[in-house]
């Protein structure tokens, strides 16, 4: 592992850091690292200079067979299911502590994977991980029925197993929270799995399987197959021997996950997808504070979020002056290396995001939006955006209507409550929504009345491991996060049996 310690040139620069050892790049299957079947490998790319880091290897059909094979094994053979909650339990919190221990690796690796910030990844993303294989491990025995009253001379109770063999297909823009968030309550629950993560974001993922077989983990139960969504990820959405899939990404795909679910073995499907997340603030706001969230709403991992506030609407009364300040703190916002514990916003995740987000930009100001800022990359290398806001933005326009996936937010003036509310509603998707205000009045008139899943009061990209986490409308159903997601791991059993009196003995 390379130093990452910034060190001061002297002239207030930093210094640049050389990447960590790249020590995982193999499929991880049934235990150990193999080669593809086909022996074929992709490159993965730095966005901090467009250079390559490492080849991967390329898994296709034919190995996620053999990834659910043992993965399948392992659910009706090995121990996984069969231990304690208890048992499981102490293994996922080795696996914890482990990944606390490679903190500094692991953030490292998302960094020059995804163009993460390092020190966010060090201070938030890797211990969050960390702490989610905690919470369900103290969840994991504590999964139990009931016993159901009869009508009849019955003695009846339900059972909660395990579903069985998961696939799991996370995105590139948080590649430990994502790979984390669906793995642990699998774990707990007793399932075994295959994750595949984004071509874009395979090292950590790879690390990551390496530290839970260090853990106990025993072979077969978490399986990681790199490679593309239209082989690798359609071989899992299709597959017969595959009890359930949990996908984080574009509606779009989405969509094509449920038909192949359909169409294969009618498998539960849990889709969180895109988002275009309104942002609601009132003229009774702290101008300065609702400034900052409305920023920091589309900025934060470089706007890579869905749950971004793109769209930002803003009461006609402070409209002018609350312009004023988001355009200054936005034109002070800092981009520059991700390693630098200075740097506020890195690179976008490749080429394609990054050319994508400088596409919507050129449409906006073809569609008569006025730039206010940005709207232009930044550096001489690499894959950068500055941080755009557009206003004089009509409801039809299609960077108000379909997410981008960057930077790049709609600013908007209302007059009433009732608008508002129409407004924020008037989306084909509902995964989340802001609302600044001091009145709890308008707050919980507003809360109430808006179809997201989850809804921030003077406050925004506020997450806890207790708190459900997903979709309304084309933004997907099934909750991650909280025991939500724990129970979604879950079949639900009935067993009844006649007592001594009942007449069909």
């Amino acid at each position: 592992m390379a130093n990452h310690e910034q060190q001061s040139n002297g002239n207030g620069e930093m210094n640049q850091l050389k990447i960590p050892e790249i020590k995982f790049t193999k499929l991880f299957i049934n235990g150990e690292f193999v080669d593809s079947i086909k022996g074929r490998n992709f490159e993965t790319v730095d966005p901090r200079t467009g250079e390559v880091i490492a080849t991967v290897a390329e898994g296709d059909k034919e190995d996620v067979d053999v990834a659910v094979k043992a993965a399948r094994t392992a659910f009706d053979q090995g121990p996984w299911p069969r231990m304690s909650g208890f048992q499981r339990a102490r293994i996922m919190e080795k696996f914890a502590d482990l990944i606390e221990q490679n903190n500094n690796e692991l953030a490292a690796l998302d960094c020059i994977d995804a163009g993460k910030l390092f020190m966010m990844g060090k201070l938030v993303d890797i211990p969050a991980g960390a702490a989610s294989l905690r919470y369900y491990a103290g969840a994991a025995d504590k999964i139990h029925g009931e016993v159901l009253k009869s009508t009849r001379s019955l003695h009846a109770y339900t059972l909660k197993e395990p579903i069985g063999v998961a696939g799991h297909i996370i995105p590139w823009n948080f590649p430990t929270s994502m790979f984390l968030m669906k793995v642990a309550p699998a774990l707990a629950a007793g399932c075994t799995m295959i994750v595949k993560p984004a071509e874009q974001t395979p090292l950590s993922a790879l690390f990551y399987a390496h530290l839970a077989k260090q853990a106990g983990v025993p072979d077969g139960v978490l399986n990681v197959v790199t490679g593309f969504g239209h082989t690798a990820g359609a071989a899992i959405s299709s597959h017969m021997d595959i009890d359930m899939v949990c996908f984080t990404g574009s509606t779009e795909v989405g969509r094509l996950i449920m038909q192949a679910a359909a169409t294969s073995n009618l498998k539960q499907v849990s889709l969180e997808l895109g988002g275009k997340s309104p942002l609601i603030i009132f003229d009774d706001a702290d101008l300065d504070k609702a400034a900052g969230l409305a920023l920091q709403g589309i900025v934060h991992n470089k706007g890579e979020v869905c749950v971004s506030s793109s769209r930002v609407y803003v009461q006609e009364g402070i409209y002018d002056e609350f312009e004023k300040k988001l355009v200054e703190k936005a034109k002070a916002w800092k981009l520059g290396d991700p390693f630098d514990p200075n740097t506020r916003q890195g690179p976008q995740v490749d080429k394609r995001q990054f050319e994508r987000i400088l596409s919507y930009i050129d449409i906006g100001m073809k569609e008569g939006a006025t730039l206010l800022t940005g709207g232009k990359p930044w550096g001489s290398k690499g894959y950068y955006v500055e941080p755009t806001v557009f206003a004089d933005v009509k409801e039809d326009m299609q960077i108000v209507r379909e997410e981008i996936f960057g930077p790049v937010m709609s600013l908007m003036k209302f007059k009433t409550i009732e608008e508002a509310i129409e407004r924020a509603n008037n989306s084909k998707y509902g995964l989340a929504a802001g609302i600044v205000t001091k009145d709890l009045n308008v707050a919980n008139r507003v809360s109430r009345s808006i179809r997201a899943g989850i809804i921030w009061i003077n406050c925004y990209f506020e997450f806890d491991l207790d708190f459900p986490y997903g979709g309304y409308k084309m933004s997907g159903f099934g909750r991650d996060l909280g025991l939500n997601a724990l129970h979604k791991y879950l079949q639900v059993k009935t067993v009844a049996t006649p007592l001594y009196d009942s007449p069909w003995l």
